[in-house]
C-alpha cells in the first residue's frame, strides 16, 4: 500500500511528464493561478504613490501588484508627524507578526538623506513607517480603505494581502518609493 506522499509524488511526476510533452492536465484550468504556480521570491519592492500601486518584483519581473492607501497628506515625508509617506530607497528590515494593523513589514526610513534634509530644517525625520494591514477588517473598512489616503505615512493593504506579502518578502529586501 502506497503512502499519501508516494501518491502525491507519482501524480506530480505524471503531471510534469505531461507538461514536458505539451499536454495540459484537465484539472489545470480549475486550479487558481496562486495554487498552480507558486510566486517566486521577491527581490525588490516598488511603490508608485501617484498610482497608489505597490509592485513586488523578482529579477525585474512583476510577480504581484497591489492597490494601496498612503499617508493622509500628499508629498514627500519631511519630518515627524507630517502624515506623509516617504520617497526614496530603503530596505524592509523586519516583519512584525503581531501589529495593531494585523501584520506589518517595517521600512528602514529614515535613511541618511532623510536625516540630513530634516536636520537642515531643524526637524526630526520621524520613523516607524511600515507596510501594514487594517486594524479592523470590517466590510466597511474593506470598502473604504482605498477610497482615500488615511495612514500616518505608512503603506496600507488588506489583511489578506499583508499575510500574502509577508510570506513573499524577506528582511533585507530593497524597497523604492516613488512620487
Amino acid at each position: 500500500m502506497k503512502t499519501l506522499a508516494q501518491v502525491i509524488r507519482a501524480v506530480l511526476a505524471l503531471v510534469t511528464s505531461m507538461a514536458l510533452l505539451g499536454a495540459t492536465p484537465v484539472f489545470a484550468a480549475s486550479v487558481p493561478a496562486s495554487v498552480a504556480a507558486p510566486v517566486p521570491s521577491v527581490d525588490r519592492v516598488e511603490v508608485y504613490k501617484a498610482r497608489h500601486q505597490m509592485r513586488l518584483l523578482h529579477n525585474g519581473e512583476v510577480v504581484k501588484s497591489y492597490q494601496v492607501a498612503l499617508g493622509r497628506q500628499a508629498g514627500k515625508k519631511e519630518h515627524a508627524g507630517d502624515n506623509r509617506t516617504p520617497e526614496g530607497s530603503y530596505v524592509i528590515d523586519f516583519v512584525k507578526r503581531h501589529s495593531v494593523y494585523h501584520r506589518a513589514l517595517h521600512i528602514s526610513y529614515p535613511n541618511p538623506v532623510d536625516f540630513q534634509e530634516a536636520a537642515a530644517k531643524g526637524e526630526r525625520p520621524g520613523g516607524n513607517i511600515m507596510i501594514h494591514g487594517l486594524a479592523e477588517e470590517t466590510p466597511m473598512a474593506l470598502r473604504m480603505h482605498r477610497l482615500f489616503d488615511w495612514t500616518k505615512g505608512c503603506i496600507a493593504v488588506t489583511n489578506k494581502e499583508i499575510e500574502e506579502i509577508s510570506t513573499l518578502i524577506q528582511p533585507g529586501t530593497p524597497i523604492v518609493i516613488y512620487p
